[in-house]
């Protein structure tokens, strides 16, 4: 059976040392680069499926290297899983808005980083349409294929967009994004498309979720996410 190869992109060695064991012993091929420009050309002549990518490079920096990735179609479906420094803010921010799929803060745990690593290889790519299984969030039940949502065994009445919402974050629990990854997610034919109509959107659903309202948190300069 093929591994999955992924490719490390990080200038301090005994972080790549570190990841590079421990994504070998869990069965993956693993590649390693330290500056943003071997990292392009590494990811463009022999491809990746999933990139690590730590911000803080010599050169050409992690965000401009996330930004030519996702920007070209050929490898813009590769999952980017950026490593910043725990409590930079802004290098979260700036690292979703150019289309990272998902974000780890150092010191990591490596048990943390395979189970995201993992995640991200079950969707392949952030627009991978949304499973319609049923999620079940204790009292709350989201059922896609009927477009039904009931909270105590009674149903819930949500727009379009409101359920929409609600399941593109119940779907990926524990994972913030973006309001502009939101919108691109969920956006319908009666979608409002501007990123602070997605705070009003929040606020509708929270109040008709009840109690259950307080899984859908907001990530202060990020966005939401659906609370594990």
């Amino acid at each position: 059976m093929a591994k999955e190869k992924i490719l490390l992109v990080d200038d301090e060695e005994d972080i790549l040392e570190l990841l590079a064991y421990s994504l070998t012993r869990n069965g993956y091929h693993v590649a390693s680069v330290t500056t943003g420009e071997d990292a392009l050309r590494s990811v463009r002549d022999e491809g990746a499926d999933v990139v690590i990518l730590d911000l803080m490079l010599p050169g050409v920096d992690g965000l401009e290297v996330c930004r030519i990735l996702k920007g070209d179609p050929q490898t813009s479906p590769i999952p980017i899983l950026m490593l910043t420094a725990r409590g930079e803010e802004a290098d979260v921010v700036a690292g979703l808005e150019v289309g990272a799929d998902d974000y780890v803060t150092k010191p990591f745990s490596p048990r943390v980083l395979l189970a995201r690593i993992k995640a991200l290889l079950r969707r392949s790519a952030r627009g991978r349409p949304l499973s319609d299984e049923t999620i079940k969030r204790g009292a709350l039940i989201i059922d896609p294929g009927r477009r039904e949502v009931r909270l105590e065994g009674k149903p819930i009445e949500l727009t379009f967009t409101e359920f929409g919402l609600l399941h593109f974050l119940a779907s990926r629990p524990g994972w913030v994004f973006t309001r502009n990854q939101i919108i691109d997610a969920v956006r319908g034919a009666d979608y409002p498309v501007t990123d602070r109509s997605v705070d009003v959107q929040v606020v509708g659903l929270r109040k008709k979720l009840k109690s259950h309202g307080r899984f859908i948190e907001t990530i202060r300069g990020v966005g939401y996410r659906f609370k594990e």
